[in-house]
């Protein structure tokens, strides 16, 4: 029968798809020691420096946007760019690293796995919601980032075209961003 810890540490689990930090555990009393006994005996599985996954929960298609979010210790990321417009479905986008973005000054001193992008941007709170329960940022904010980093004009469009149509941004939305990048309705390359 699972013990306290154990039921603390499922509780919190229970939104983030089975993940967990050191940090947060530290938050709830529990001490580093103990993750790594429950590691030993096979309770969790140590996912990387400070993060964990119970093992009972079961495995789920987005389980790896999740572990990227938790990645960064001292700060929660924030899944961005490319990666935004995947997960929306807005273009025909394949990104090889998931993008991930954390404050303007949060250094992180290890190294970055390969599967990785790491952003530094300051997110204002407009800009971050929800996907699944993973946070990401808006439409309109994946759109700007992506503009900004020069992904092609025609993914821009397909991603504002796509975005008016499956309802992720409205009529005044796509139509501002399409006046501050430059581009046509319509001008997105077609799925």
């Amino acid at each position: 029968m699972p013990g306290a810890v154990f039921n603390q540490l499922a509780e919190l689990a229970g939104d983030q798809y089975g993940f967990v930090t050191q940090q947060q555990t530290r938050e709830l009393g529990v001490q580093p020691m103990t993750l790594v006994r429950m590691a030993e005996r096979g309770a969790l599985e140590r996912r990387g420096h400070g993060l964990y996954r119970l093992r009972h929960f079961p495995m789920a298609r987005l389980d790896s946007y999740m572990e990227a979010t938790l990645w960064p210790r001292g700060t929660r990321g924030v899944l961005s760019h490319e990666t935004a417009l995947e997960l929306y479905e807005l273009s025909d986008v394949n990104p090889s690293k998931i993008h991930i973005t954390v404050p303007e000054g949060h250094r992180i001193r290890r190294e970055i796995p390969a599967l990785y992008r790491i952003h530094h941007e300051t997110l204002a709170e407009e800009d971050v919601t929800f996907h699944e329960g993973i946070p990401i940022v808006t439409p309109v904010h994946a759109i700007r980032q992506c503009h900004a980093e020069h992904l092609g004009l025609a993914l821009i469009g397909q991603a504002i075209d796509h975005g008016l149509r499956n309802g992720r941004l409205t009529g005044k939305q796509a139509a501002r961003l399409r006046r501050e990048i430059g581009v046509k309705a319509g001008s997105g390359m077609r799925r």
